[in-house]
């Protein structure tokens, strides 16, 4: 936890400090998971797929409540407000399809979301209400010489929550994908567009679960477009779960 206090991010290997038995097994499901992701539907086009389900960690007894989604013509989505901190959906409100309950109840993914959880601190008070956990399944997937995935927001930038994790399920035959970690003044730009200083770090995920993860207050952060490797027959794809916690929120009531 130091380096995140600290510098503003900290990278891991958690299928090395996760290690149990049938981690294996929890892996190989999420991976197949991945496989079959829907479409972003706020990036038609874009050959980028995603899921995203909402739950609160409870401090006091380290368990997790996955919170209940809303029904669109028999498909289950999450809600997701990320107000101005995405300048692609600055203020705007959107549903994605949800992580269905096998996945939730999956070993590994719980395991990672409170491993990332005790990787966070909070103000005392903070810890009396439960913290609110934003998951995301996202792929990027190119079949053709010509495709290009893009992340959202194109550019470095601040989530808005005051952590965030990143962890990579799967990157095969793909150029790009590449991280950056600069200082908040520079968001809103890519890291060949600042002064070299104001970039902490480049690096790549590249085995299963090796991940990273911010403070928000501290840095800025980027993930470079992905584009086909050098397989020409086979498909790119780098598949991640991102992770994201905040206090809750409740509304002062006067009387």
């Amino acid at each position: 936890m130091g380096n995140l206090k600290d510098y503003g991010y900290e990278k891991y290997d958690l299928m090395d400090s996760l290690h149990y038995d049938g981690i294996e097994e929890d892996y190989e499901e999420i991976l197949d998971y991945f496989e079959d992701l829907p479409e972003d539907d706020y990036a038609p086009g874009l050959n980028r797929y995603r899921r995203y389900s909402r739950a609160l960690v409870l401090p006091a007894s380290g368990t997790i409540e996955w919170l209940p989604t809303v029904q669109r013509e028999g498909t289950e989505y999450a809600a997701y407000f990320q107000g101005k901190f995405n300048p692609e959906h600055s203020g705007s409100y959107r549903e994605f399809h949800s992580i269905e309950e096998s996945i939730q109840n999956n070993k590994l993914l719980r395991e990672i979301i409170m491993a990332d959880y005790h990787e966070t601190f909070w103000e005392e008070e903070e810890k009396i209400m439960p913290i609110h956990v934003g998951v995301h399944f996202v792929k990027l997937l190119v079949k053709n010489e010509d495709d290009k995935a893009v992340s959202s927001p194109d550019c470095l930038h601040q989530d808005g929550e005051p952590f965030t994790f990143a962890h990579l399920i799967k990157r095969e035959n793909v150029r790009g994908g590449t991280n950056a970690i600069g200082i908040p003044a520079v968001k809103g730009k890519r890291p060949e567009e600042v002064p070299q200083e104001n970039i902490h770090e480049i690096f790549e995920l590249n085995k299963p679960l090796e991940s990273y993860g911010v403070y928000d207050s501290k840095v800025s952060h980027y993930v470079s477009p992905v584009e086909k490797g050098t397989e020409p027959e086979e498909t790119g794809v780098r598949s991640i779960i991102l992770i994201d916690y905040q206090q809750t929120v409740v509304a002062d009531v006067d009387g």
